[in-house]
């Protein structure tokens, strides 16, 4: 049997952890809140170290070749020396370097293309479990597009997924997408993920670009939205870990699936016990407003519909009958051994 002060001082550790990985994921820093941009326009890619650049320019060999955005955004061209590649389009750069070039040379046809794309890096704040910078595949290089090799390319949910999901608490309709430009003034773009889940006409997942950063937003009231879908999407945690203590067979922390019951956990758990009081299995959670919701369920059948959260601990007490007959075991001594013909 699990004592009443074992079982209070386990609750207070566990549930303070949870409550101070809530409180440090509020204090994160937020974005104003965009009311009115909801598309991407056009999608500007700018040059930065790393980059792979095929330039190439025609009948001068010389010129030719292959440059490497080098770590303070520069490459080097004959007679034209270093050259700012850093920040600027593709675009951009062929223009300067034809007009460098025009003084030199008679009639130069530049054309710059993009052999090999850098790593893209991104900022996740907010609502998810892991916020902070996170690196992700570089996009396809330009000329491979529509070729027969597969392409991985970073996007918005593939982000969030690496951030370790969104939490609970997020707000997946109005979610921030703050694009990266030089000066800092791209405006935001609002992503409504919950129409993604259950639209036919929903917008495309969001490519990513290098510098920009992401903010899911804490939900406020009422959050018109159905957990277990979101459970089920690809920017969920894949798991979120239950405690399960007391008679199962392997109690201790286990990781579920989000979208999982408490039954399925204690299942996880290795099952119950033959001592297990599954009439009355203990549910404590704590609540968003930091309040400790304790309840008990009858689990007997294995069968349930409240869906997990991360953080929850179930207890599965010991049933009394088998309390009684251990109590009368330790007691009766060399006797107690026909006890166990009841167990």
């Amino acid at each position: 049997m699990i004592s009443p002060s074992f079982q209070c001082g386990l609750l207070t550790i566990v549930l303070a952890t949870a409550f101070q990985t809530s409180v440090s994921a509020q204090s994160l820093p937020t974005f104003p809140p965009p009311t009115t941009t909801r598309s991407t326009g056009t999608l500007t890619y700018f040059l930065g170290p790393g980059d792979m650049l095929d330039i190439k320019v025609y009948d001068y060999e010389e010129y030719t070749g292959m440059q490497v955005v080098l770590p303070d955004g520069t490459i080097t061209l004959p007679l034209i020396g270093r050259l700012i590649a850093s920040n600027k389009t593709p675009d951009a750069l062929t223009q300067e370097i034809t007009a460098r070039l025009q003084p030199l040379l008679k009639n130069p046809v530049v054309t710059i293309g993009i052999n090999k794309l850098r790593p893209i890096r991104v900022n996740v704040a907010g609502e998810v479990q892991r916020p902070g910078p996170i690196q992700l595949q570089s996009l396809a290089p330009v000329n491979a597009i529509g070729s027969t090799n597969q392409v991985l390319t970073p996007t918005l949910t593939e982000a969030l997924l690496q951030a370790g999901g969104v939490n609970r608490n997020a707000d997946i309709r109005r979610v921030v997408l703050k694009r990266y430009s030089p000066k800092g003034d791209a405006a935001p773009v609002i992503v409504n993920l919950w129409e993604a889940l259950r639209s036919q006409n929903a917008s495309t997942d969001q490519i990513l670009m290098d510098g920009d950063t992401i903010f899911v937003p804490r939900a406020e009231g009422d959050n018109p939205v159905d957990r277990r879908i979101v459970a089920r999407a690809v920017f969920s945690p894949k798991t979120v870990r239950v405690r399960v203590v007391g008679e199962v067979k392997k109690p201790g922390e286990v990781e579920v699936p989000p979208d999982s019951t408490l039954s399925s956990a204690v299942a996880i758990a290795g099952g119950p016990t033959e001592k297990a009081r599954l009439g009355k299995v203990t549910f404590v959670r704590m609540n968003e407003n930091g309040k400790i919701d304790r309840r008990d369920l009858d689990l007997r059948n294995l069968s349930d519909d409240q869906q997990v959260q991360d953080g929850d601990v179930l207890i599965v007490h010991k049933s009394v009958g088998r309390d009684i007959l251990d109590i009368g075991s330790q007691l009766l001594g060399p006797f107690g051994v026909f006890l166990n013909i009841f167990k």
